[in-house]
């Protein structure tokens, strides 16, 4: 639609521009409310009305005269006080569309696109919040390249942060570990680091003349001083195999993951510090509750400031993010060493290194625009980073570093009680419940991934018993899939989400298994077709090359045809509207929308026993197109397509 648009538009343009002012950006189409109206809509006269003082309904009329036997368009008529509706040749326009389906008529508008997503501490296993992070910015990676654009994905390993020395704190402190002992834990570390954790912060409320030693720690990491930063390192590194593991599951993966600790290493911090105060972008403060400290005020709020470098010398979490920024436009003049992290079935996984890396010659960074998928409660900090660029004087890379910002997922009470949460009186009473990594409240990723891959598997037995025990099981793992990822991208991004079970997994409402039963109704169809020795979908080219005539369509089939492959058409657009909104809501609801379309048509009208062989190839290419552009839209969310179901 989008090809088919620009067309139009500019066989309009043309027409018109010598006896109207008009521009070729003025032209824009919108939606008919009926396509007994017409299909598409331009207000041009509206705005030519106000240039030359005359009626819209008018200038309409002679406007109408000179859009005669435009190319795909039947008729065009004028409505209202001025509107010009076209009526598009419904048999040559899904031909068409037919013969471009694998073209994509997006275009790429960037050098190279970073996006950085998940990015979850490394110091515990992932929970159910940091899935909605993935499959927002997984799917943004995915819409972005079948735009065409370049994108490198990376996953930034805070591996010097609070949290991570608070584990370190917890081995060395309370359950005095070396590291070799802790080399010994076996099972999942990621668990066992997640309590620990939950420990620590109990311990900290009730000693609070621990924060002393706790600092001590902290500094020894980021200085990289032993043992505190080998055990830092060996306990981000196996968490980070096991989020790795995790993401996995739903068909999330990176290209970089950039540490923290080589950022400090380095000297990158130093570099971009250096930066800063140069620019006097940062002010040291000689008196008051931040004395000694370094800090940035707010462009449009002077009065407030926030810490970049602490009065102990310890650097922020947003200032080592603006040193990360600047590296990722390619502005610090710094690079990192790389090495191999990971290689699974083919792709390699790479980790920034302080030290000489495996392949020197690596370019990762230096892109023109990047996206920071984190969460809305960061928008402060990712302000500071914007801001910070802007006062570098790369007004260019501020507007182009975007914040893809979203809320919370929460734990509805039913939920919790599932996996055998205990809570107290006080939470009992509110509607949902908040994830608090510090104090343990929260369902694990891979626990929940668990319990929804169970249940899929109980819905897989109970419709298709006679199936081999191991397809079951990887029916119910894409199932799985397709209901967590569905389920995180079908809200808006800056609306709460309260997980739940039953409408995740729902095979009839908005969900990832309806549209995944949809894909799978459709690939039976011919699956059945070439079974009976009707049709081979290889045969299908053959089918699209050939003539086609709707005359044969009753009205009704005619406009349920027409509403359906016309609605399929505005794919493109609604991937489009995703990326440029950070919405991809509309991405899933659209998806929604066309099963839900294609499922009243397969009910509406016979494939397999049609014996009119044109009404059968009419049928046939309707749910061949509708399939593909299924196809692509669950493609592009991450859904992946079960065998059965």
């Amino acid at each position: 639609m989008l090809k088919f648009k620009k067309e139009l538009k500019n066989q309009i343009f043309q027409r018109l521009k010598d006896k109207f002012p008009i521009e070729l950006d003025s032209l824009k189409f919108n939606y008919t409310p009926n396509h007994k109206l017409g299909d598409l809509a331009v207000t041009i006269c509206f705005e030519l009305a106000q240039k030359l003082k005359r009626n819209p309904r008018e200038i309409a009329e002679e406007v109408i005269n000179y859009l005669k036997d435009i190319p795909f368009i039947e008729r065009v008529e004028i409505a209202g006080g001025g509107y010009i509706n076209f009526f598009i040749q419904k048999d040559r326009f899904f031909l068409n569309q037919l013969r471009n389906l694998q073209e994509i008529s997006l275009e790429p508008e960037q050098r190279k696109i970073v996006v950085e997503h998940t990015n979850i501490n490394p110091n515990k296993a992932a929970h159910i919040g940091h899935l909605r992070n993935a499959c927002l910015g997984d799917t943004l990676v995915r819409c972005l390249r079948y735009k065409g654009e370049k994108v490198e994905v990376q996953n930034y390993i805070d591996d010097t942060g609070v949290q991570v020395g608070d584990v370190v704190f917890g081995f060395l402190e309370l359950e005095k570990k070396s590291l070799e002992d802790i080399k010994k834990i076996d099972g999942k570390f990621d668990y066992y680091c997640w309590d620990l954790y939950t420990k620590v912060t109990k311990y900290f409320e009730e000693n609070p003349e621990a924060q002393e030693k706790r600092a001590y720690i902290l500094k020894r990491i980021e200085e990289g001083k032993n043992p505190e930063a080998e055990i830092a390192e060996h306990i981000s590194n196996r968490i980070v195999k096991a989020h790795l593991n995790t993401m996995r599951r739903i068909g999330v993966t990176y290209d970089l993951l950039p540490r923290e600790s080589d950022i400090l290493r380095l000297k990158f911090w130093e570099k971009a510090f250096n930066f800063l105060k140069e620019k006097k972008a940062i002010q040291f403060v000689t008196e008051g509750v931040n004395k000694g400290c370094w800090v940035m005020r707010f462009e449009d709020e002077p009065e407030k400031e926030k810490i970049i470098v602490r009065s102990n010398g310890t650097v922020t979490y947003v200032g080592k993010d603006i040193a990360y920024q600047l590296w990722k436009f390619g502005l610090l003049g710094r690079d990192f060493y790389y090495k191999i992290f990971e290689k699974n079935n083919g792709q390699l996984i790479w980790m920034t290194t302080s030290k000489n890396g495996e392949n020197k010659n690596i370019e990762f960074g230096k892109a023109s625009k990047v996206y920071n998928v984190i969460d809305v409660r960061q928008s402060y900090l990712q302000k500071i980073v914007a801001q910070s660029l802007k006062l570098l004087g790369y007004e260019e890379e501020a507007k182009n570093s975007i914040h893809f910002s979203y809320e919370m997922v929460a734990l509805s009470k039913k939920c919790l009680e599932e996996f055998g949460l205990k809570i107290s009186p006080e939470e009992k009473k509110k509607s949902f419940l908040e994830i608090s990594g510090r104090k343990g409240l929260g369902i694990k990723a891979d626990d929940l991934l668990d319990k929804l891959e169970e249940k899929a598997l109980n819905e897989v037995e109970k419709r298709n018993p006679q199936l081999d025990p191991d397809l079951k099981t990887s029916i119910a793992q894409k199932i799985m899939t397709g209901a967590l990822r569905y389920f995180m991208l079908k809200y808006a991004r800056n609306s709460i989400i309260v997980f739940d079970f039953d409408e995740a997994l729902n095979f009839e409402g908005e969900t990832g298994p309806y549209l995944q039963y949809s894909l799978v109704r459709a690939n039976s169809i011919f699956r059945k077709l070439e079974e009976k020795g009707i049709f081979s979908e290889k045969e299908i080219n053959n089918l699209i090359e050939s003539e086609l005539s709707l005359d044969e369509l009753s009205e009704q089939e005619l406009a349920d045809f027409w509403s359906l492959v016309f609605y399929a058409s505005t794919f493109e657009e609604e991937v489009l509207n995703s990326i440029n909104s950070l919405e991809f809501s509309h991405l899933a609801k659209f998806a929604f929308n066309l099963s839900q379309k294609f499922n009243s048509y397969y009910h509406s009208y016979q494939i397999l026993k049609e014996e009119n062989k044109n009404l059968k190839k009419i049928r046939i290419l309707t749910v061949y197109y509708v399939k593909e552009i299924l196809r692509k839209a669950l493609n592009l969310m991450g859904i992946p397509q079960p065998e059965i179901m």
